[in-house]
């Protein structure tokens, strides 16, 4: 590749060996621990039938000759579809390598590009009218969400959040098609691939095939737990990839997998929660190991907020002769206003929005019905009433001190406010709003915190609205600073953000805003409605 990389931050792991299934692993900051596998070194050393093949987005001239260029890439149309391998079995898919440019705005893609959930992945085999491969492709890498994180795991490695590695086994017999559907309203721009295979003079009769669907539900259905795979055959399942975002706050981890095998009707696999699922233990957090992680996490208990968990079942795979339904509860904590009696306990049916991939290796044809929906059913709808904060540039509207719109953030593509007051006194900033309807909503702000920024104190309409933000990091980042719950009356508001101070860490008492948000509740909340006729501005709430 020739392209700059923007470096995020970096775990050594795994070269991983499919099949195998143990690896040499490098663990921890400085790669100091290291895990050692007889298995795979003993495989090397035996005897491998069959011939090695490659499919490559490297460009052939008009001889069939490879080209000696730099012109090694594709550019895909929106609604377009690139066939990145279409080859005759018997064979066996042994890994699968992308790279692309991310959707930031570019100096090649001044518009930006399309996102991974916007990227359909399909593998067919056989000549199958129907995918035995069909997920977004950034979810088939446990890169959920449109977002780019490092994934260091056995099957599957994203280094550096941009290059994209598979080493799931695919076998076929008669042929595969493996394509890449730009399903988005923007290019895919500097499409690179190798997709590399074994071609084999026959594959045993009882070989099963590699299948793998996404599933989405947003939100996820009252009174049914949330369905990752129910197919009838025989087979195993070897991983799950989930993404759920909150529509409550608080934990909404507490549900148990259950897992029905070869039709029982009560669940002989049953777990003890969401996180002890995906091996961790007292809630999520970001972490990458070579067989669970947690890539995404951006902030504990808020409405909104966004978790992708994977879990693979490489020295544990889940093994049926008929059939297998995994399924997992979507239970959790639960706020007074969103609970029948009024409490905050541990134990309530969530409305969160989920979405999944099972993996799974089959004989025979799945019987699972699920679909994955084109890029635009696949976004999470929108759940926000937004005010951009650029009218705060005005005069008026913030005290002294330089104040304007900022462009270049990554993260807020239209730009955010920053407002640069000198000292802390007389420094403040408004941004006023209006309400047209009476209905739950949330109110926080889309902030950014930086290593010169100040400290804030939140009034709305006069009334001080919990603790002061402390908006200093070490590193520049988008933050959601959440202020209220509450049900505001139509009418005219103004936020304002009076400047408090500094960080001692801080080298200045800047603010940069993008928004104010109105966060819709999830329905329940309109439908119980404890809170409608309460006077927010007695007692402001934020419930956590």
């Amino acid at each position: 590749m020739r392209l700059l990389k923007k470096k995020t931050s970096s775990k050594h792991g795994a070269r991983p060996a499919p099949w195998g299934l143990i690896v040499v692993l490098a663990l921890g900051c400085c790669g100091a621990a290291v895990l050692a596998s007889a298995g795979v070194m003993e495989d090397l050393a035996k005897p491998h039938d069959g011939r090695s093949m490659r499919s490559t987005s490297t460009k052939v001239d008009e001889n069939g000759d490879y080209a000696h260029s730099n012109s090694d890439n594709y550019r895909v149309k929106p609604g377009d579809t690139k066939v990145v391998l279409d080859a005759k079995g018997p064979g066996v898919v042994t890994h699968m390598w992308f790279t692309f440019l991310g959707p930031e705005r570019h100096a090649w893609a001044k518009q930006g590009s399309a996102n991974h959930q916007e990227m359909l992945l399909r593998i067919y085999y056989d000549g199958q009218k129907r995918p035995g491969v069909e997920a977004p492709l950034g979810d088939f890498f446990a890169n959920c969400f449109g977002k780019r994180r490092e994934v260091i795991s056995v099957p599957v490695v994203v280094e550096d959040a941009d290059s994209y590695n598979c080493y799931w086994r695919m076998p076929f017999r008669k042929s595969i098609r493996i394509e890449i559907v730009n399903q988005s309203d923007k290019f895919l721009n500097l499409l690179y691939y190798n997709i590399d295979w074994i071609k084999k003079d026959s594959l045993p009769n009882d070989t099963p095939y590699f299948y793998a669907q996404y599933h989405q539900e947003y939100p996820v259905k009252q009174g049914q737990d949330y369905v990752i795979l129910d197919t009838k055959g025989k087979g195993h399942y070897v991983g799950t990839v989930m993404a759920v975002r909150t529509r409550s706050p608080a934990w909404f981890g507490e549900g148990d997998e259950k897992i029905y095998i070869d039709g029982e009707k009560k669940a002989s696999i049953w777990g003890t929660g969401t996180e002890d699922y995906f091996l961790s233990a007292w809630g999520l957090k970001t972490t990458s190991t070579p067989y669970f992680g947690t890539p995404y996490f951006d902030q504990w208990g808020i409405i909104g907020g966004h978790t992708s968990a994977y879990r693979w079942h490489l020295y544990d795979p889940i093994v049926f002769n008929k059939s297998i339904k995994v399924t997992i509860e979507h239970w959790g904590w639960m706020s007074p206003d969103e609970n029948p009696k009024k409490a905050h306990d541990s134990w309530n049916e969530r409305q969160d929005d989920y979405a999944s991939t099972a993996f799974w290796y089959q004989t025979g044809t799945p019987t699972f019905e699920a679909r994955a929906p084109h890029a635009k059913q696949r976004a999470l709808p929108n759940l926000d009433i937004t005010i951009s904060a650029k009218g705060s540039v005005k005069e008026g509207l913030h005290g002294p001190g330089e104040c304007r719109v900022q462009e270049y953030l990554d993260f807020y593509p239209d730009g955010q406010v920053l407002y640069k007051p000198r000292s802390a006194k007389d420094a403040w900033l408004d941004i006023p709003f209006s309400v047209q309807e009476k209905e739950p909503r949330r109110l926080l702000l889309k902030v950014t915190r930086a290593p010169d920024y100040g400290i804030y104190q939140a009034f709305l309409n006069g009334v001080k609205l919990g603790p002061p933000l402390n908006l200093y990091s070490e590193d520049i980042s988008d933050w959601e600073w959440h202020l209220l719950d509450f049900w505001p009356n139509p009418g005219e508001y103004k936020l304002e953000l009076k400047c408090v101070g500094k960080d001692a860490k801080s080298t200045g008492y800047g603010l940069g805003v993008e928004s104010v948000r109105l966060r819709e509740r999830r329905p329940r909340v309109k439908e119980w409605a404890h809170e409608k006729d309460t006077d927010w501005t007695k007692k402001p709430t934020l419930y956590d």
